[in-house]
């Protein structure tokens, strides 16, 4: 059984950016914060023992390889 990893905003940056997407302290941020109907861009969550944003490291990748096969298959050819 794998067990899920969770990582912080400092983390993740660091994982986006090993798959080549270079982010600013300021874009991981505004990409956890709330709108105003309380959903993000990405599904941080305040962890209750440290009260700091957390993702799981797999659903962040995942949702970046997602989002390529999706675009690759609306290319034309």
């Amino acid at each position: 059984m794998k067990y899920p990893c969770y990582i912080d905003l400092k983390q993740a940056r660091e994982v986006l950016a090993d798959m080549g997407v270079q982010l600013t302290e300021r874009q991981m941020k505004r990409a956890s914060e709330t709108d105003a109907q309380g959903r993000r861009k990405l599904p941080f969550f305040i962890d209750p023992i440290e009260a700091k944003l957390k993702i799981e490291k797999g659903t962040l990748v995942n949702i970046y390889r997602e989002l390529q096969i999706e675009a690759e298959r609306g290319i034309k050819r």
